[in-house]
């Protein structure tokens, strides 16, 4: 079991969906609002690793979808300030579990946390050799 530190954003159904993965993984989940943490430019900069600057928002943020800011124009340090203005603007959830962090639920480390669960899923449950019978 791994502990998993889940910053989201309060009453958001995707991020419930994703915390119930984890822990249906045996995972234990801590969750922390993104849109109250004491961010640093440092800190958030810590979670988007090598992804392009454009890929550490959340498309979805309503200055985003209104054209008011404009990810792909930004260098780092000019996300990262929007961001720590609005953290709305920032790609969720952000985890860090092992000490590897990631923004989205798509990348490492969610990606291996996952990966026991979804082999098991995917594996036949029969316990003997050979093909299933044909259905009637």
């Amino acid at each position: 079991m791994t502990t998993v530190l889940f910053y989201e954003k309060p009453g958001c159904g995707t991020n419930a969906r994703q915390k119930r993965l984890l822990e249906q993984a045996g995972h234990r989940v801590e969750a922390h609002s993104l849109l109250t943490e004491p961010w640093t430019a440092a800190r958030l900069r810590s979670f988007f690793g090598a992804t392009p600057v454009v890929s550490w928002f959340n498309p979805a943020a309503p200055r985003i979808k209104a054209g008011a800011v404009l990810p792909e124009t930004l260098d780092a340090d000019a996300a990262l300030a929007l961001m720590l203005d609005d953290p709305l603007l920032i790609r969720r959830p952000l985890v860090e579990a092992d000490g590897v962090r990631c923004a989205g639920f798509d990348r490492a480390p969610v990606t291996d946390l996952l990966e026991a669960e979804r082999a098991l899923a995917e594996g036949c449950s029969r316990p003997i050799a050979g093909p299933c019978p044909e259905p009637e």
